[in-house]
């Protein structure tokens, strides 16, 4: 008799555990048929939750390659930047086509002291190019479409 009053408050325990908000059931099966419903909600629930995690690590995996993919790709863009600016520096240590002007003939040279030391323009150099000589914001072309707009 005790144990058929254990087995039965296990029932109701049970009735209990599974629906707390709804009033208790004395029917074994209809406890069971609860129990039953209540874990098999739960193992789809368990596994579902297992495939979301799967996706989850796989998702996880893919932007720590593409993490490392982009830290290499960093790296190899910070060497290629390096690279170019040694090269921009050796450039610019090195002389350019001429190191100093040539010397001026005494013809020349004698105009120019008859014009009182100011600069004035020689027609006739074929073997000098004479933008070395121009300043640097003149040689500068990239406003040039601004500055100047082509004539139609």
């Amino acid at each position: 008799m005790i144990e058929l009053v254990k087995y039965l408050s296990r029932f109701l325990e049970l009735g209990a555990v599974l629906e707390p908000e709804r009033p208790m059931k004395a029917d074994k099966v209809a406890i069971l048929s609860d129990a039953v419903r209540m874990v098999r909600q739960l193992r789809s629930e368990a596994q579902r939750l297992k495939d979301s995690n799967e996706e989850l690590q796989a998702k996880i995996k893919e932007l720590k390659e593409e993490k490392n993919e982009l830290r290499d790709e960093k790296q190899r863009l910070k060497a290629d930047k390096e690279q170019l600016e040694q090269q921009v520096k050796a450039m610019s240590a090195q002389p350019g086509f001429l190191t100093q002007p040539p010397p001026i003939s005494a013809a020349l040279a004698a105009q120019r002291q008859a014009a009182g030391n100011k600069l004035m323009p020689v027609i006739g150099f074929p073997s000098l190019a004479m933008w070395q000589f121009m300043p640097p914001a003149a040689v500068d072309t990239s406003q040039d479409h601004v500055l100047r707009p082509p004539v139609a």
